[in-house]
């Protein structure tokens, strides 16, 4: 029987923004503690993303005790883990609403003046406050500020096959996982069904659907066409260019880098 092991794990604190790699992670219905809690947000209240800024990808986000840190060039901003406005703000992630709340008018400030357009950092409070239907599973889930799913799991040969086939290879970063595993089939995950890590148990909901923002080079936050004119090629599925696959958990607690995947 295979052994798949935890190689790495990532929270991305701030929707679009980079991601933080951790050893070890709090599982929790909405995904990870303190993964795509915040996000930033237009004047119609509409969230922001790389698809359309693609120089969020240089805003790198580390977590300091009770504190998150901003780092943007030479500026770094700080804000409080729980502060907030009282005043909730209704938004949306796609096709779900979403209860959010500002977290300061000094936070926002700073994003507009370091991003040169108007804009506010928002913050998901409660469990709760955004739902998603996922039509597959005919099941609501509790999801945080994440595009549909609380979790993204990608398996390493899935990465090593693609690169084989680009001219510049790439990193896992470009597609953003939560939790990589060692594989030695590629997209096999994308038929795990449960499984369990540590002691917090997982189901598979769907393969994930990609879109322009992996063609963004978190490095640079240069946007070229590959990987996903070459994952085109033998990743399209009904219209969806797929690669990892989208989890949930159905119990909470502690994963580490290490675990080691049962079925």
């Amino acid at each position: 029987m295979k052994t798949y092991v935890v190689t790495d794990l990532y929270i991305y604190p701030i929707k679009s923004l980079a991601g933080i790699r951790v050893e070890s992670a709090k599982a929790e219905e909405m995904g990870f503690e303190y993964d795509r809690r915040w996000m930033l947000v237009d004047e119609e209240n509409q969230f922001i993303t790389q698809r359309k800024h693609p120089i969020l990808s240089q805003f790198y986000p580390e977590i300091l005790s009770d504190k998150i840190s901003v780092i943007y060039k030479d500026k770094k901003y700080e804000f409080f883990i729980n502060e907030s406005l009282e005043k909730p703000i209704s938004s949306m992630v796609w096709d779900d609403e979403s209860t959010v709340y500002e977290v300061s008018k000094a936070a926002s400030k700073w994003f507009t003046q370091e991003l040169g357009f108007s804009c506010k950092l928002v913050k998901i409070s409660n469990t709760g406050d955004r739902k998603h239907h996922a039509k597959r599973l005919d099941k609501t889930l509790i999801v945080s500020l994440a595009d549909g799913y609380p979790y993204l799991l990608i398996g390493s040969e899935s990465l090593k096959i693609l690169n084989e086939k680009l001219e510049e290879k790439i990193t896992i970063h470009r597609f953003r996982p939560n939790i990589v595993i060692n594989t030695t089939v590629a997209h096999e995950e994308d038929f795990f069904d449960f499984f369990q890590i540590g002691k917090v148990q997982f189901k598979n909901a769907k393969p994930c659907g990609r879109c322009v923002m992996v063609n963004n080079n978190p490095q640079t936050a240069v946007v070229l066409k590959e990987p996903l004119k070459t994952l085109s090629k033998y990743r399209k599925v009904d219209n969806s260019v797929l690669f990892g696959t989208n989890v949930f958990c159905l119990n909470e607690g502690e994963i580490n880098v290490g675990n080691v995947l049962e079925f």
